[in-house]
């Protein structure tokens, strides 16, 4: 059968239509619309499975990060294919596994940002109102708004502002909303670039988590790493670990200058989904 998700960038019509097509295509996924951007474009959410273990994967909190979208929605639909078919994935059989499991996908966490970095702002990577949503979460808010200020980051910019105060962006609170109502067993955050999977956040990190991200980084040839500077608080997966004490990840992909080249996506699929499949199935 034909592929939908095929090379393009991922705006934020062409990723409502995907949505779409791989809902009509596959008729045991479900898409649902979670809430809306400040420009009102709807973040919409895959979700596969019947198991009661809820597992998140979602992408491009960051504008220029597109990239991450489109392994987001080529794993979903190659996870449809294989449930559609009885066949393995990577010597998964997926049709077993998601059994006792629910994956949900959010392809497009920022939808205006990623219209404004296509747009020819290739260094964007704020929502509309210059917010980072990378830096909104409640977790170390104010000890990086501190290291924000020391780099004259003190208002609505390109990148690297965490907001007016914690959750104050619409894109924050329906990730929140979302995990508080869901409850997911674990998280994970696909950002580019860098082939690092980050695991740790404080004293609530999960026993398990680096065992975890090591068998991620066995498959994939990533490296587990912790992140410095800026990029030390305020995320989505800081706040997930923090608010829940549950694994969460950050996994950085391909290597490059983002947004990465399309030229670039087989490669960093090929390289990531068994990885992906591990996070989702651990």
């Amino acid at each position: 059968m034909q592929k939908l998700i095929r090379p393009q960038p991922m705006d934020y019509g062409t990723v409502s239509g995907l949505c779409t097509a791989l809902r009509s295509r596959y008729r045991f996924l479900q898409a649902v619309p979670l809430g809306q951007s400040v420009q009102g474009r709807t973040i919409w959410s895959l979700t596969l499975g019947d198991g009661e273990e809820n597992v998140l994967i979602a992408a491009t909190f960051h504008a220029q990060e597109w990239m991450t979208a489109f392994v987001c929605l080529r794993l979903c639909e190659r996870l449809c294919e294989a449930v559609k078919q009885h066949r393995l994935l990577v010597d998964w059989n997926v049709y077993r596994a998601l059994s006792d499991r629910r994956i949900m996908f959010v392809p497009l966490v920022n939808p205006d940002g990623v219209e404004i970095a296509l747009q020819g702002d290739k260094v964007w990577q704020a929502n509309a109102r210059g917010v980072d949503i990378n830096h909104n979460f409640n977790a170390g808010w104010y000890k990086l708004q501190q290291l924000e200020q020391k780099k004259g980051i003190c208002g609505p910019s390109a990148r690297q502002w965490g907001g007016p105060f914690p959750e104050s962006e619409p894109e924050t609170a329906v990730m929140t909303a979302l995990c508080r109502r869901v409850r997911f067993r674990q998280a994970i955050a696909l950002h580019s670039q860098g082939e690092e999977i980050y695991w740790q956040y404080g004293e609530k990190t999960p026993s398990e988590s680096l065992l975890m991200a090591r068998a991620m980084a066995s498959v994939s040839g990533y490296t587990v790493a912790s992140p410095t500077g800026l990029a030390s608080h305020g995320g989505f997966k800081d706040w997930f670990i923090e608010e829940f004490g549950r694994p969460g990840f950050t996994i950085e992909l391909g290597r490059g200058e983002n947004p990465l080249p399309l030229s670039d996506f087989e490669e960093i699929y090929r390289k990531v989904e068994e990885m992906l499949l591990i996070s989702a199935f651990m």
